[in-house]
């Protein structure tokens, strides 16, 4: 974590401390405690599960500095976790921006490609860099997108929405009434409502209709049932 994030304790900020390395700092609140190791740099943790660390400095035989139990119980423990975010964080999409959306946007295309190219390299075959991986992405959709047919803007004036609609087409007239092998429920009686189970059908459309009623020409002649 960070030392100068909100809620932490003005004592362990960055411009109070003064930590030789070896050296721990520690304050409790709660079942919250805050730690600051110091080994190359100033090192935060927050953690709820390990007992409050004396304070004071902590250096082995070679004169190296002793981690904390939470310093060696997070490196145990995180997997690969801070590698993934470093890999993506080398030849990041990410742009400054105000909102917050925008960035998020931006962190989860970095970590679909990282994905992808982690699953490349375990696939075997050919061993490629994760900036090359990135630079034949680029290529393959500049590629892919200069390609595209772009779609023709329509000439003239609209069509009609019910000319869309592949049942109040008549102009083959292929839509005859048919019998059914099993009997179904009549399309314009069940969107009315009613349930009506007919053996008749119109052969084109593969629709159960009844005959009788007004069926068979409300459902090729009206655009709503």
């Amino acid at each position: 974590m960070r030392l100068n994030r909100l809620g932490m304790p003005k004592y362990l900020k960055h411009k109070t401390l003064r930590l030789k390395r070896g050296d721990i700092r520690v304050r409790t609140r709660g079942e919250l405690t805050a730690v600051v190791w110091r080994d190359k740099r100033d090192v935060g943790m927050l953690t709820n599960i390990h007992d409050p660390h004396s304070e004071g400095n902590f250096r082995d035989e070679h004169r190296n500095a002793i981690k904390p139990a939470v310093v060696a119980d997070y490196n145990r423990h995180v997997g690969y976790v801070d590698k993934a975010n470093r890999m993506a964080n080398i030849y990041t999409a990410s742009r400054r921006t105000w909102k917050w959306t925008k960035k998020l946007f931006f962190h989860l295309l970095d970590m679909t490609i990282l994905n992808s190219y982690i699953l490349l390299s375990t696939c075997g075959g050919k061993k490629i860099s994760h900036r090359d991986f990135r630079l034949t992405l680029v290529r393959e959709m500049l590629a892919r997108a200069g390609h595209e047919p772009r779609p023709s803007r329509a000439v003239g004036r609209p069509a009609l929405a019910s000319a869309n609609i592949s049942r109040l087409d008549t102009r083959h007239n292929k839509h005859w009434p048919g019998c059914n092998p099993t009997k179904r429920r009549c399309r314009v009686c069940s969107e009315r409502g009613v349930t009506r189970t007919v053996g008749s059908k119109c052969v084109k459309c593969d629709v159960a209709l009844c005959i009788d009623r007004a069926c068979f020409s409300d459902y090729h002649t009206k655009d709503t049932l």
